[in-house]
């Protein structure tokens, strides 16, 4: 099958494996750790500008590639990426409900935490108005964090409960480095946080981050490389996470079968749950395949 060279996952001699796990992820899993947070790693206590952080290819001679992924250390697989963080944000438009997308304030039953493929995101959207931060100007992504969003008791959800004040620009530089659009803040806050009672911008953020920050990864490049189906992907994300089941997500797809996003189900106390049927998603038994990227 046609897929691009890979950028994310630089190959790496075994005494610079060890050096980079005792020198750059034990301290980063530590911080992750204390803070929640996943992406944007300050280069210093008073920077928010973010290093790079080059990932770890284990060898996987001898056995099959789904399960060395699936063996490898979850620490090992920390999501790569580079992101530097803008000096400046750029102003937001008011995002607004209309006749496709109305007002729906309605009870939460649930959430979805939705997270982002970037390399297929930037293959399709690259040249969109919008999305240079996340796909230009010298910045690499993994995984990015979609939205939380409250889901209904049904099918229905609520959306644009409330008129949506502009995110402060200081919120919107804090998490553009693991939303990196400054208009999808302002769309999610506004769609999906006044849906949330009792919520600010920045505690919509703050939990969306911890939530988000919680989650490993598995082996991408690796998982790129195989005969995969979306059950098969699920399985290598809920072998990353301990108590995150295949059934507590939904892998969404292109309409040519590339790996879009990954929808993963919450409670009212956002611990993972069971996916309800009508979440939608691929089948089990889908193929999937998971583009690398072009740069």
């Amino acid at each position: 099958m046609n897929r691009s060279p890979s950028i994310f996952w630089p190959d790496q001699r075994r005494s610079d494996q060890r050096r980079f796990a005792a020198g750059v992820l034990a301290p980063i899993m530590s911080a992750i750790g204390r803070s929640g947070r996943a992406v944007t790693i300050s280069a210093d206590s008073t920077s928010r500008a973010s290093m790079p952080v080059s990932g770890v290819r284990r060898g996987l001679a001898g056995t099959s590639l789904v399960a060395a992924v699936l063996a490898l250390p979850v620490a090992a697989q920390a999501q790569t990426y580079q992101c530097s963080a803008p000096s400046s944000v750029e102003r937001v438009r008011p995002d607004l409900p209309s006749d496709s997308q109305p007002k729906r304030d309605i009870p939460i039953g649930s959430y979805t935490l939705a997270i982002t493929w970037a390399p297929q995101y930037c293959r399709d959207n690259g040249s969109r108005a919008g999305s240079t931060f996340q796909c230009a100007a010298g910045n690499r992504f993994g995984f990015t964090l979609h939205g939380l969003w409250p889901d209904g008791v049904g099918k229905d959800w609520p959306q644009y409960c409330h008129d949506a004040e502009f995110v402060p620009p200081p919120v919107i530089k804090a998490h553009l480095c693991t939303t990196p659009s400054a208009q999808l803040l302002q769309h999610e806050w506004a769609k999906h946080g006044t849906c949330m009672p009792g919520y600010r911008p920045a505690r919509y953020f703050a939990q969306s981050a911890a939530l988000y920050g919680k989650l490993k990864f598995p082996n991408m490049d690796a998982l790129s490389r195989t005969s995969l189906t979306a059950g098969r992907f699920a399985a290598a994300m809920a072998s990353a996470n301990p108590g995150l089941k295949a059934d507590m997500m939904r892998v969404t797809a292109t309409k040519q079968g590339w790996l879009d996003e990954v929808w993963i189900c919450l409670d009212r106390r956002f611990r993972y749950r069971r996916c309800p049927v009508h979440q939608g998603g691929l089948a089990p038994g889908a193929p999937l395949e998971i583009w690398r990227g072009s740069r």
